[in-house]
């Protein structure tokens, strides 16, 4: 924490910044200690529901002065929900931090939720979930979710269904927005140029006269050891959309740092054992990758990708075959280092951007995620072995922790040949 400034305002919302002073510009988000997870199946979709309604207008600025306020001096002005935590960022010239810090807190405070906003807006999100249906690669995930947790609501879209969205009328809305965005929730991240005392000056402004509020909680996940499961989906498509997710580990599981390495590895860039197998060595696929994910009390790494339609059960055959290849056998010296330098690397060049660094501290903090020393996360990435990563390999990549969406054209036909292939793991 020695780099970075830090506050805590006596109504508990928290302030924490990173001077850059080499930058002229200042990346400021407010974060919300709330997400999907926060939200249950029948009103699923809420947090990103109220997401769009804070950028519709205020009790003093309407949605075009929203914008015109950034916009007009050379910023830019976003917002995202996930799982665990719901942000509104603005990236502007230091000069223009507390205007940034004025637009934000006033959309966050003091959101009108006029009814025909939500009325237009239920609609527009409406049409985003139709658009996702209409997209393979979304769909296939929205699937994999289903498999992996059944009745929960982390196997419900973020964005909802389109029954849950049309049940959230303006009462359920506010009284989850009031619930939820107490600044006792609330936390103001800054990197760049900053003037910390205008910052802190700023949140004692725009937050003090707001009470402390209670801290929500969220259900913890059940994971389902039961795999391999497969979803199958016929549907005319010029490529077959294919989504693999296995429960994994959590931020806080001492393996994590190797699960980080191992995912280089296999596939995260143009160097890893997926691309080169089935891209560059066969051409079975345009897009293919790996992905992890750590929440507070487990975790899902995932392997995706766009296949030849004639070529499922062979692609789907050779990333099992890389996957037990990376749990059985030590990874050579030189994929080793080469992961862990891209790790060093990447995690740098993302640090040296104003925007980018506010994302990645908002993240740790609302989501308590140690350490924030830059130095001490690549020391502890840097002391994985070899036989670490063998050792998270093998705890994530279980057979019975196994479930495959597919998308394409006639897959349905393959079901029992793609299970046979999933048990092979």
């Amino acid at each position: 924490m020695d780099r970075y400034q830090s506050k805590v305002l006596d109504n508990g919302l928290k302030v924490i910044a990173h001077r850059m002073p080499q930058m002229r510009s200042a990346a400021l988000g407010i974060w919300i200690a709330t997400g999907g997870r926060y939200e249950n199946t029948a009103n699923r979709g809420i947090s990103h529901f109220i997401e769009h309604l804070l950028f519709k207008g205020t009790k003093k600025r309407s949605t075009v002065q929203i914008k015109n306020s950034i916009e007009g001096i050379g910023g830019s002005l976003n917002g995202f929900t996930s799982e665990e935590v719901t942000c509104y960022l603005v990236k502007v010239l230091g000069r223009h931090l507390e205007l940034g810090l004025d637009v934000l807190s006033d959309m966050v405070m003091n959101a009108r939720f006029d009814p025909g906003d939500i009325d237009k807006e239920r609609s527009v999100i409406l049409e985003e979930i139709n658009m996702y249906r209409d997209q393979p690669d979304q769909y296939v995930s929205e699937l994999l979710g289903g498999l992996m947790w059944p009745g929960q609501t982390m196997g419900i879209p973020l964005i909802g269904t389109i029954k849950t969205v049309n049940a959230l009328d303006r009462s359920r809305l506010l009284g989850y927005k009031n619930r939820s965005y107490s600044p006792s929730n609330i936390t103001v991240v800054a990197c760049g140029d900053i003037d910390w005392d205008i910052l802190v000056g700023g949140c004692h402004k725009f937050f003090s006269k707001r009470k402390r509020g209670r801290s929500c909680g969220y259900r913890k996940m059940r994971v389902d050891r039961n795999g391999p499961k497969t979803k199958l989906l016929n549907k005319k498509t010029e490529q077959t959309h294919m989504a693999m997710g296995f429960h994994g580990i959590s931020r806080k599981d001492p393996l994590r740092y190797a699960a980080d390495i191992l995912n280089v590895a296999l596939g995260a860039n143009m160097s890893s054992r997926l691309f080169h197998e089935l891209r560059e060595k066969r051409g079975l696929a345009y897009a293919i990758g790996s992905h992890v994910h750590y929440y507070a009390d487990g975790g899902v790494a995932f392997v995706e990708a766009g296949v030849d339609n004639r070529k499922v059960s062979k692609a789907t055959q050779l990333i099992i075959k890389e996957l037990r290849r990376i749990k059985t056998a030590p990874l050579s010296i030189k994929e080793f280092e080469r992961a862990k330098e891209y790790y060093r690397g990447h995690l740098l060049f993302m640090l040296e951007d104003t925007a980018s660094h506010m994302l990645w501290l908002g993240k740790k903090v609302v989501t308590g995620d140690e350490p924030l020393d830059m130095e001490r996360i690549l020391d502890n990435a840097m002391k994985v072995t070899i036989d670490d990563v063998l050792k998270a390999a093998s705890a994530i990549f279980k057979r019975a922790y196994l479930n495959i969406a597919v998308i394409g054209p006639d897959v349905e036909k393959e079901d029992k040949l793609i299970g046979r292939i999933a048990g092979e793991l």
